[in-house]
């Protein structure tokens, strides 16, 4: 898949300017694809009988599995022309994240930092994973490499 004439460049968000994804349901199906992907197959995500004897009461997701799928809620809210994933900081696993619970994810330019002469730049985002009661499940800052519009139609590399 190729980017297309409505995924935004670097110069196209301002700093300030914030996002709701779509919602997505976490099934029971992709916690056990992801434990089976992963090796994580720890009992309080699989093992439904010993889950009842810990606070959650039932198996949760996977923190990592739940922050994966934000990174595809992401891909249109906004949609950008994102180059590369270059870091994660300050990342909180808040509340338990339920199969049946539906995601959506929350983001909001804090930062931008023009590269390579405007041929690409770095976006600081907060990002927000919220469950379907709007509480945050998870939150922290990513930092993404975009293309910015001095790069249109020229061979990009990163640096």
């Amino acid at each position: 898949m190729s980017f297309t004439p409505m995924h935004l460049y670097f110069d196209d968000v301002e700093v300030g300017q914030e996002w709701d994804s779509l919602g997505r349901t976490v099934t029971e199906a992709d916690i056990v694809n992801f434990a089976g992907l992963s090796g994580d197959f720890n009992p309080i995500h699989m093992d439904h009988e010993f889950a009842k004897t810990t606070p959650f009461r039932a198996p949760v997701a996977h923190g990592l599995l739940v922050m994966v799928m934000s990174s595809g809620l992401g891909l249109t809210a906004p949609p950008m022309r994102t180059m590369a994933l270059m870091g994660l900081r300050d990342w909180q696993f808040k509340e338990p994240v339920y199969f049946g619970d539906t995601i959506r994810l929350r983001s909001k330019v804090l930062e931008k930092e023009v590269r390579a002469r405007g041929r690409r730049g770095v976006i600081t985002w907060q990002r927000q994973i919220l469950n379907q009661d709007g509480k945050v499940v998870q939150e922290g800052i990513s930092l993404t490499l975009v293309e910015g519009r001095e790069g249109r139609g020229k061979p990009v590399s990163v640096q």
